[in-house]
């Protein structure tokens, strides 16, 4: 490993981290003493955030740390050696999504500036006949993913990681949209015929069905006002004879975006929408990919729907078009 160097220094350079580099690992590994100082709190402050992630299962302590072998200046005995933790990469970023501080939104902020900078130009190389379109629309994704981080969320470093991931997948996806028109019904891996047909009442008897199995508070599901039975409708909506939405992930899509930013329930807006995502999936017959898996993971969803809910209301095409290419996804 190499010497110390700095890995990151705020804009005003008075914060800073250094760490050293493990180019065999593609690691860095750092003390507690040199996070708090980058983050703005204590050491203790640090030690009781990684007690934390430890004990959730978030890390290993054995792959995340190790001690290493430091000769420092120890008063009148001079030179001595001694064991000194240090804590790899992924142990910092999950450090830096836990910890609330300035400092550490500042760094969250600089992480996710550089994921984007090396995404998009990946991407411009890895496809250099890329079309204009289909650019724009994954620097807009990338741009939601800017709007959740700037909105100060302390997160677990698998939820930040799973927000990457969304984007990430929706960078392969990118290639189908070529063959994907709204307009046209002969589409290739979309589903246009449905099993079921969601209306308000069974879509309600579900909301009771989850408040009752989770016990949820008994504002949980009350409605308050009559959006969510228009967001029903809204999936099934025609123009001219023809559905807006035509497949079965499309209207998937348009529920879970709806039930999300309609906000028609007292309390559980987001849980809501998540389900009735799921139920409707379930109920026709995709769900699940013909080798068992599903094909949304749990921590996706809990992506998309954090996503929907940082959007501005404009981007909801380019949201549909995440969720149906994700749910599509071949891999």
């Amino acid at each position: 490993m190499n010497n110390d160097v700095v890995i990151y220094q705020s804009e005003d350079g008075l914060v800073k981290i250094e760490a050293m580099i493990d180019p065999s690992n593609e690691t860095i590994w750092a003390t507690q003493k040199a996070m708090a100082e980058l983050f703005g709190v204590t050491v203790p402050n640090i030690s009781y955030h990684f007690k934390r992630i430890f004990t959730s299962g978030e890390l290993e302590p054995e792959m995340v740390i190790k001690e290493i072998l430091i000769t420092a200046q120890s008063g009148v005995r001079g030179l001595s050696e001694e064991k000194v933790k240090y804590y790899n990469l992924d142990a910092i970023l999950s450090l830096g999504y836990r910890v609330n501080s300035v400092q550490a939104t500042a760094f969250r902020k600089w992480a996710t500036s550089v994921l984007k900078q090396y995404m998009l130009k990946g991407y411009v190389v890895n496809h250099n006949a890329v079309s204009e379109q289909k650019y724009e629309d994954l620097k807009r994704a990338l741009g939601l993913l800017e709007n959740v981080f700037s909105q100060n969320f302390i997160m677990a470093e698998q939820q930040a990681k799973e927000l990457f991931a969304v984007v990430k997948d929706y960078t392969y996806a990118l290639d189908t949209l070529d063959a994907y028109d709204y307009q046209n019904l002969e589409i290739s891996d979309i589903t246009l015929q449905e099993k079921f047909r969601a209306t308000y009442e069974s879509a309600m008897e579900a909301i009771q069905s989850l408040k009752e199995k989770f016990k949820e508070s008994n504002f949980f599901g009350v409605e308050k006002d009559k959006s969510f039975h228009s967001s029903i409708g809204q999936i099934y909506q025609t123009w001219d004879g023809q559905e807006l939405y035509p497949s079965v992930e499309e209207k998937a899509a348009m529920l879970l975006y709806l039930v999300v930013k309609n906000h028609s329930f007292v309390d559980g807006n987001k849980r809501i929408a998540a389900t009735l995502f799921l139920w409707f999936m379930l109920n026709n017959g995709i769900l699940y990919r013909p080798d068992g898996t599903k094909r949304i993971a749990d921590g996706t969803l809990v992506a998309l729907t954090l996503m929907i809910a940082e959007s501005r209301m404009d981007e909801m095409d380019i949201l549909v078009k995440v969720v149906v290419n994700l749910i599509n996804r071949k891999q």
